[in-house]
């Protein structure tokens, strides 16, 4: 009986592995087509893929200034932003996430929203391989096409139609940054005329936008 146990637990865990690799192997190259996040918003869909080629530098500038200053430098696991986030639970202050855009991609492309220790250990193995398999330019790509950037709206071009009307390809440095203030949490945060906090957040990252370029915290995304 244990050991026909054990050849079943095998043959899922096989299974489990093979179809993953395949999905994330395919990711690499095709756009994704719809996610969890997405078939359970009530709210329903607004989206447009678009190359990167077709995002304007300022909104990856502004995303790595606001969510992941060394995305071009961690293999998906920011340590230093994990160790200060459980600093921070201990001494029960403001909790600020340690999640990188590699480990959020993960989750927005394979995964669901919410917590729980067994959805973060997918989301590290689905991080593990998207940066084993994909280039840094992919992960940002697939980022700003799958992100939260609004009420039923997925996306950085269906963002930027949204707010701005006009592509994303063409987006200020306010602009980008308004919406890279918003990621965390679309669904309350306003992109159009957002005030106290949130506007001083907004600009904070709009200044980090020029640090972003001059020591090339994007420059895996463009070289």
């Amino acid at each position: 009986m244990a050991l026909r146990i054990a050849r079943i637990v095998g043959k899922i865990i096989l299974w489990f592995v093979g179809i993953t690799v395949v999905l994330v192997v395919a990711f690499k190259w095709l756009p994704v087509p719809v996610t969890a996040t997405m078939v359970m918003d009530e709210n329903g869909i607004t989206k447009d893929w678009e190359s990167l080629d077709n995002i304007d530098r300022n909104m990856v500038s502004a995303v790595i200034a606001a969510e992941d200053s060394r995305f071009c430098e961690h293999f998906g696991f920011d340590a230093e932003a994990i160790e200060q986030a459980l600093e921070e639970r201990l001494a029960g202050t403001r909790q600020r996430g340690g999640s990188t855009i590699s480990q959020q991609t993960a989750k927005n492309v394979f995964l669901w929203q919410g917590g729980g220790w067994f959805r973060k250990g997918l989301e590290a193995w689905f991080t593990f391989w998207i940066e084993a398999l994909w280039s840094k330019r992919r992960i940002m790509e697939v980022y700003l096409n799958v992100a939260e950037t609004g009420i039923g709206t997925y996306g950085a071009e269906a963002g930027a139609q949204r707010y701005f009307d006009h592509s994303a390809a063409r987006m200020t440095p306010d602009e980008a940054s308004r919406m890279a203030a918003a990621l965390p949490s679309p669904k309350k945060r306003a992109v159009t005329n957002p005030g106290g906090w949130l506007a001083r957040h907004g600009n904070s990252i709009e200044r980090r936008i020029g640090i972003v370029r001059r020591d090339g915290l994007d420059s895996c995304v463009y070289n």
